[in-house]
């Protein structure tokens, strides 16, 4: 009896799944450039809904978060496309006032003029942000970047437009502090520093990575903030953005012990005048003389009250701008006479026309025994208005054409009045978007600073909220008080630390008396002037210089 002997052959087999892989997939290009420009729309319209008159100062490094992250590692021109749209979005519902302003008769074509020039701007700053995200310590190139743009278009063209620079969406919340260290400059690098933090913690968790929205490394892969360089395991890859985001909301919190608000230059009273204007629009142009009757009659009321003793008697009386017109005469008979009823000077704005046959839009010092006397000439024209280029092409978008034969002649000098025993600093309207205006005032001894205003071209639309946001960072910048005295309001009482102790509502006539602190400490601000814009600026044009350079020497 034989025994057969068989042979077996084993096959080698993998071992048995628990659990089935899924299959990783990601957007295809199309998909995920769509997924890209939503995001970037849906940013800019948030940071345009977390601006003034809402209180919502954190939306704006969020929307600068996703900016970021979507041109984070991209080429310049995909970044100029996708910062272009960002501000557009952005910019168009932020300038709706425009639409407001000149839409009856012009359509929408300035409005969206406007707004289309100066999305080119952030354009750039998307462009120049992109290049300089694989820079070392990114985040503060890229936050450098688009201060620098901003700080471009609101010199260029004629004469800058500054409106929705990112440190006026900051009147309230932690990094307004810094304003008295760094200006308007510093706050809006705060904020893009932090936004550009988050858009590295975003880009290196692969939420917005090359693949589409939800990267290839995804939240939580390989390289995610819980894979093997994740948060936890490698805490130094995430320093810089955990930094960058930090470092601005703790340094403005750590800075408000530096904002000042004793009155340690004494007090004063003042009276603010809201004469009210009717809500026309453009049917407003040749109306002067129902401004200048309406606040007349509103400061007959005010004297009217001090002297029957239901308000105390002001120090000085602050009308709004455009109140007044007058020749080479400089008269005006019922100014003289409430001033000299109230024995007290007041600060008047109106339209002047001197021998030399210029107009000027000015703030003077009315003198209760000797009338016309020391005056501001508003510095920041505004283009197609005050100041008209290209006239014949501009009579298509502007009114004011017709309206001024000629521009305006601006003023180059600090607007610093001597007015009942103080130092009176002024800017008028537009200027308090710029940054050259109530620092030199408060440097030349200014205790107290004023913004004339005349908002009543835009109805019942934000723009008077979005300025008094700028007034109120101008208070912290400089350590001083604001008035704002407004037409058709909003005009208030602004803390020296950005607070509105008193204000007024849209299209009402209403006078405000309080008492104010005098301040004559300077801030570290006030010292630094335009040194803060000029230092990042070169940090921004450096970073870009730099980028570009390594690129040319790897492509070699």
């Amino acid at each position: 009896m034989s025994t057969e002997k068989v042979d077996r052959v084993v096959v080698p087999t993998a071992p048995a799944q628990d659990v089935a892989q899924p299959v990783r997939r990601t957007p295809g290009p199309r998909a995920a450039w769509a997924l890209r420009l939503v995001a970037v729309i849906a940013a800019g319209f948030a940071l345009y809904a977390g601006s003034p008159p809402r209180e919502a100062w954190w939306v704006a490094p969020l929307a600068i978060a996703v900016l970021g992250a979507v041109v984070r590692h991209r080429s310049a021109r995909a970044g100029f496309g996708y910062g272009v749209v960002f501000g557009f979005a952005f910019l168009l519902p932020l300038l709706g006032w425009l639409q407001d302003f000149l839409g009856a008769d012009f359509g929408p074509w300035p409005w969206l003029g406007v707004a289309a020039v100066e999305a080119l701007f952030i354009g750039l700053a998307g462009a120049g942000m992109a290049l300089v995200s694989r820079l070392p310590v990114a985040p503060v190139w890229m936050a450098a970047v688009f201060v620098t743009a901003e700080s471009v278009r609101s010199a260029f063209p004629f004469g800058g437009f500054p409106w929705g620079r990112l440190a006026f969406t900051q009147d309230t919340g932690p990094m307004l502090s810094l304003a008295a260290i760094g200006g308007a400059t510093l706050v809006s690098f705060a904020v893009a520093l932090a936004g550009s933090g988050l858009a590295e913690l975003i880009g290196r968790a692969g939420l917005i990575g090359r693949a589409g929205l939800i990267g290839r490394a995804g939240l939580i892969g390989r390289a995610g903030l819980i894979g093997r360089a994740g948060l936890i395991r490698a805490p130094r890859r995430w320093a810089v953005p955990v930094a960058a985001i930090a470092v601005p909301l703790l340094g403005g919190l750590a800075c408000w012990p530096l904002v000042g608000t004793d009155a340690n230059a004494g007090t004063k009273r003042v009276a603010i005048i809201q004469g009210n204007a009717p809500n026309l629009g453009l049917g407003l142009l040749y109306e002067d003389d129902v401004l200048h009757d309406n606040h007349v009659r509103a400061a007959e009321e005010l004297v009217d009250d001090v002297q029957a003793g239901r308000v105390p008697k002001p120090d000085f009386v602050l009308f709004p701008e455009q109140v007044g017109s007058w020749g080479p005469a400089r008269s005006d008979p019922e100014l003289s006479a409430i001033a000299s009823r109230l024995g007290v000077p007041l600060i008047v704005g109106g339209l002047g026309q001197d021998r030399d046959q210029q107009l000027r839009n000015e703030i003077v010092r009315w003198d209760p025994e000797t009338g016309f006397g020391d005056r501001y000439v508003k510095q920041h024209l505004v283009p197609f208005a005050e100041t008209i280029p290209m006239r014949e092409v501009a009579r298509l978008v502007s009114p004011f054409v017709d309206r001024f034969q000629s521009d305006m002649v601006p003023g180059d000098d600090p607007g610093v009045l001597d007015v009942a025993g103080l130092k009176l600093g002024v800017g008028i309207c537009y200027d308090v978007a710029y940054d050259d205006v109530f620092g030199p005032a408060a440097a030349e001894g200014a205790t107290l600073l004023a913004v004339p205003t005349n908002n009543a071209w835009y109805g019942h639309s934000e723009m008077s909220y979005q300025q008094l946001a700028m007034s109120r960072l101008r208070a912290v910048e400089t350590g001083r008080a604001v008035l704002v005295g407004a037409t058709s309001g909003v005009s208030a009482v602004v803390a020296p630390d950005g607070s509105v102790a008193a204000r007024t509502e849209l299209f009402t006539e209403q006078n405000l008396v309080a008492e104010v602190p005098l301040r004559s400490n300077r801030t570290w601000a006030t010292e630094l002037g335009s040194v803060p814009m000029w230092t990042l600026a070169v940090l921004g044009v450096g970073a870009i210089a730099a980028a570009g350079w390594r690129a040319r020497k790897s492509g070699a």
